[in-house]
C-alpha cells in the first residue's frame, strides 16, 4: 500500500523550505521531495528587501541571519561611461542586506524536524486518485498526498500538471559572481549599481570581506555562446565592459574564482498567464519560481517566494483546522482555501513580474535617447521604484 501524507512539496529550494517550515510553526507537518542528493547551495547571493525581512521574521530565522550580514544603507546608480554617479537613494529606516543563498537554505533546514527533506527524490509523474493525488518518482516510489505544493522552479512539473507553459526567456543572461576576499574588501555598506552601453551591472556587500555582484547580458550579446559556456570567458567578459569605474571595482571580479561564477537565462511569466491560467486547481497549487518566475531587477523573486510561504500555509492551516469528518469536505476546505491563496498572491506577483521586464527594459535599452531618459530623467525614479516594490507586509503566522 502506497504512503499517504497530509502535504508534499515539490522542490526544496528557498520556497520550498520555506513554504515546510512556516507549515511547522502552525502545527502541520509536510514533506519535502527534492531531486538532488543534498540542499541546492549552488547559486550565489541576492538582496533581501523589507518585504523578504517581513517574512523571515515570520518564520522565526530573522534573528538567526541579521548578525551574519551587513545592513546597506543606499543604492547608488553611476554611469559606465564618466563614471559619475546619476542617482542615490538612501534606505533610511528600510532593512536591506545581502544573503548568501547557502546561508540561507542552511539555516531553514536546520529549523525543520528531522525526515522532512527527502533527497534523491524526483517526481516524474502526478495523477488523480480519488481525493488524493499520486506521485510517481524516478524510482518507481508512489506517494499520494491530501496536498500537493510545486516549489520545483522555473522548469516545474507541478506548474506543467496546471498547464501552465514554460517559462518565456527575455534574450537576455545574467552573469553573477560571489568572492570572499580574506583581507576585507573596503567597500562601504551600499548598493552599487552601474548603467550604460546596454549593460547594467551591480556589487553589493555583503559582510565586511564577501561580495555578491551581477552583470546582465543584452539581447546581443546573449548570442554568444562562448561567454554564457566558460566562467574564465565571463570573467574576461565581464573585466572588459565595466567602463569607468575605480580599481577596487575591478579587483572584486578579478580575485572571483571561476568555480563561484555562474550564468543563467533570465526568463519570466507572461503577466496574462497568472490571469488566465490556474494557480491552484483543486488540491494542487504552485509557489515560488514555479508560481511566477521573473526578471531580477526588481530584486523580488526570491524575497516574493518567501511572501508566498506565509500567506499559503496560512491558508492551509484554515483549511486543516476546519472540521471535516468526511474526506470530500477536507478536499473542499482545502480547495477553497487555495483559492484564497490564489486570489490574494495573483495580483502582487502580476505587478512584480511586470514592473521587472519593464525596469530591465528600460536600463539595458541603447541608443541616445534613452541614455538620456535613463540616466538624467528616469534613474532616480528607477532607483526608487526598486524600494516602493518591496513595501509589503505579508503578516504574521496565524490563522484568521
Amino acid at each position: 500500500m502506497e504512503p499517504n501524507e497530509n502535504i508534499v512539496i515539490v522542490g526544496g529550494g528557498i520556497a520550498g523550505l520555506s513554504v515546510a517550515l512556516a507549515l511547522h510553526r502552525l502545527g502541520l507537518k509536510s514533506i519535502v521531495l527534492e531531486s538532488s542528493d543534498s540542499l541546492r547551495v549552488s547559486g550565489t547571493a541576492f538582496v533581501t528587501w523589507p518585504n523578504a525581512w517581513k517574512a523571515l521574521d515570520a518564520l522565526g530565522v530573522g534573528h538567526l541571519l541579521r548578525p551574519q550580514y551587513s545592513r546597506l544603507f543606499r543604492i547608488v546608480t553611476l554611469d559606465t561611461e564618466s563614471g559619475i554617479p546619476t542617482a542615490e537613494l538612501l534606505y533610511r529606516e528600510h532593512e536591506v542586506r545581502c544573503l548568501k543563498r547557502r546561508f540561507l537554505l542552511e539555516t531553514l533546514a536546520k529549523e525543520l524536524p528531522e525526515g522532512t527533506i527527502r533527497f534523491s527524490s524526483k517526481v516524474v509523474s502526478i495523477q488523480k486518485s480519488g481525493y488524493l493525488k499520486e506521485l510517481i518518482l524516478i524510482d518507481g516510489s508512489i506517494l499520494k498526498t491530501k496536498v500537493l505544493i510545486g516549489c520545483d522552479g522555473v522548469n516545474s512539473i507541478v506548474a506543467k500538471w496546471l498547464t501552465f507553459n514554460p517559462p518565456s526567456f527575455t534574450k537576455r543572461s545574467s552573469i553573477r559572481g560571489y568572492v570572499d576576499l580574506k583581507e576585507g574588501h573596503g567597500l562601504n555598506p551600499e548598493f552599487l549599481q552601474f548603467t550604460g552601453h546596454g549593460f547594467r551591472y551591480g556589487i553589493v556587500p555583503c559582510d565586511d570581506t564577501s561580495i555578491y555582484w551581477f552583470f546582465m547580458l543584452s539581447p546581443f550579446y546573449n548570442k554568444d555562446e562562448e561567454i554564457k559556456k566558460y566562467p574564465k570567458k565571463m570573467k574576461q567578459f565581464v573585466l572588459s565592459n565595466l567602463g569607468q569605474v575605480k580599481d577596487n571595482i575591478k579587483s572584486i571580479i578579478e580575485k572571483t574564482a571561476e568555480e563561484d561564477i555562474i550564468c543563467s537565462p533570465l526568463t519570466f511569466r507572461p503577466p496574462w498567464e497568472l490571469i488566465y491560467g490556474n494557480i491552484t486547481k483543486h488540491n494542487v497549487c504552485v509557489a515560488g519560481d514555479a508560481f511566477h518566475p521573473m526578471t531580477p531587477d526588481i530584486g523580488q523573486g526570491a524575497c516574493s517566494s518567501l511572501e508566498d510561504a506565509i500567506v499559503l500555509s496560512r491558508c492551509l492551516a484554515q483549511a486543516f483546522s476546519m472540521s471535516a469528518p468526511k474526506q470530500e469536505h477536507l478536499h473542499e476546505n482545502i480547495g477553497t482555501c487555495l483559492k484564497m491563496y490564489a486570489k490574494d498572491r495573483k495580483w502582487r506577483c502580476i505587478d512584480l513580474i511586470s514592473v521587472a521586464y519593464v525596469v530591465g527594459f528600460v536600463q539595458q535599452t541603447e541608443g541616445k535617447v534613452w541614455n538620456f531618459l535613463r540616466d538624467k530623467l528616469l534613474a532616480p525614479f528607477l532607483a526608487n521604484l526598486m524600494l516602493n516594490k518591496s513595501d509589503f507586509d505579508c503578516g504574521l503566522l496565524r490563522i484568521s
